[in-house]
């Protein structure tokens, strides 16, 4: 007989796993399925985000604006370094470290709440009183049955045709997380997130790089002024060759190099060589596998599984999370909609706002944001009142010398409600907090106004862009 379950959570990455403790926290008898294994062959919780994605790049961009610093930046602060060099091999070894302490963690995690881990492909087999799953790992197969599924089965990177990961000369985010040497010609196809991240590390590391993106704008979901700042940034002083508006042509794998012919936005074609050819075009709903249609899961013609907004499908007892269903794929979003997800189950009333989901870039400088943009709310008709504050102005912000960029801060015109806020500069991924919580609480411009900051504080440039939507900036 099958063994039974409360709860079956498919997947184990941000939402999966945090999913499957919050049920087990409530009391249901939970089950996660996952079959991630890493290089050595090993299960390894976590999923994309925290194998080969979030946690592992964030590794590699500490390490490679550690080498930058000690290069360009330690110098005007009287510190002088001889023979620097970088250790590739010790880089990664300290990436893979962290990787292999948190998938441990989680693992750790899962005996502390009593969550059962099962390692295999979960699919459907069929549905009735409980829904039956079946449990894949190589020869063997398992079956399980629960009363409530959870799929959390995440996203695989978008391939572009005719150019193909092959692990060598061709690399999605995996391997470029994995590259033992520094190429000397790096080439990144898309400007998104991995690709800027991507293309941070190993340019600092000495390498060319240059990005190709399709779109004719350059990150068209960030604010324009914000936008325009990066691409100023990122062309300029950190010498990334960004160019916008391009079709890839053919792309040619060599011994040593690829060749990659493309037509730029003025109808030129440019040919030229990499080293190594990384493709970050985006992401697509991992449903491969899971046998949807034994049980007549709707799935709509993107990929996507279908959702209400309390991430329920068109099945009774059987919700998705994450990646998997619409909305931004970011490992927070995922985590909440898994906690959301549990305590619906339970009974329980929670949703997760999807107007307040922060968004951030690990570039340097970091850029992020919360709620619209100014492009949107112009599309949209809202009457707003914008205040900014350059970092170049902010104590802080010299002291550590990272004065690029400046903190907006959107608010409506008539009640003084923030609409957004979006951050170019040091530490962004952090001030932005501040942001996510006062609009979560339906905060005016001038409530941060009349809030005391800390002095000196990169904390201070929220201040001052609140103070700035009335017009009463003190500092500039």
């Amino acid at each position: 007989m099958a063994q039974q379950f409360d709860v079956a959570v498919i997947g184990a990455g941000p939402g999966g796993y945090t999913a499957a403790i919050r049920s087990a926290q409530l009391g249901f008898k939970t089950v996660c399925i996952d079959d991630w294994k890493n290089a050595k062959g090993k299960p390894s919780l976590g999923g994309t985000c925290l194998n080969v994605g979030c946690i592992p790049s964030k590794a590699l961009l500490e390490s490679s604006e550690n080498y930058e610093r000690v290069i360009d930046k330690f110098p005007e602060h009287g510190i002088r370094a001889k023979d620097v060099s970088m250790d590739v091999a010790t880089m990664l070894a300290r990436k893979d470290k962290i990787v292999d302490t948190f998938t441990d963690g989680i693992a750790l995690l899962f005996k502390k709440n009593k969550v059962a881990s099962m390692h295999g492909r979960g699919s459907f087999v069929s549905a009735g009183e409980h829904y039956r799953i079946q449990v894949q790992d190589g020869e063997r197969v398992d079956e399980i049955e629960a009363a409530h599924v959870i799929i959390a089965t995440g996203s695989v990177a978008r391939q572009l045709p005719g150019a193909e990961a092959d692990g060598e000369r061709i690399l999605d985010n995996v391997g470029a997380l994995a590259l033992s040497e520094i190429p000397k010609r790096l080439g990144v196809v898309g400007a998104g997130v991995i690709g800027l991240e991507m293309g941070s590390v190993w340019r600092r590391l000495g390498s060319e790089v240059t990005i190709l993106e399709a779109l004719p704008a350059f990150l068209p979901a960030a604010d324009e002024q914000i936008a325009k700042e990066a691409f100023r940034v990122f062309n300029g002083p950190l010498d990334l060759k960004i160019y916008t508006g391009v079709k890839i042509g053919e792309v040619s794998r060599g011994k040593k190099s690829v060749a990659v012919s493309y037509t730029d936005r003025d109808g030129n074609t440019r040919n030229v060589d990499f080293d190594k050819l990384i493709v970050a075009i985006g992401r697509m709903p991992n449903t491969t596998g899971l046998n949807a249609q034994a049980v007549g899961l709707r799935i709509d013609e993107r990929g996507f599984i279908e959702v209400d907004e309390h991430n329920h499908t068109n099945l009774p007892n059987v919700y998705a999370i994450g990646d998997v269903v619409r909305g931004p794929m970011l490992a927070h979003k995922s985590s909440e909609e898994g906690v959301a997800v549990a305590e619906t189950i339970a009974g329980e009333v929670s949703h997760v706002n999807m107007d307040t989901i922060p968004w951030v870039i690990y570039t340097s400088p970091e850029i992020a944001w919360v709620g619209k943009t100014e492009q949107q709310l112009k599309a949209e008709g809202i009457a707003y009142r914008a205040g900014q504050f350059p970092f170049i102005a902010s104590g802080r912000a010299r002291a550590l010398g990272e004065t690029a960029g400046f903190m907006k801060m959107l608010a409506h015109a008539e009640t003084d409600r923030i609409l957004g806020v979006h951050v170019i500069g040091p530490y962004a991924s952090e001030l932005i907090a501040e942001a996510v919580v006062a609009m979560e609480f339906g905060a005016s411009a001038e409530d941060i106004a009349r809030i005391v900051h800390a002095h000196p504080t990169l904390s201070e440039a929220m201040h001052e862009a609140a103070l700035g939507v009335h017009k009463r900036t003190l500092n500039i």
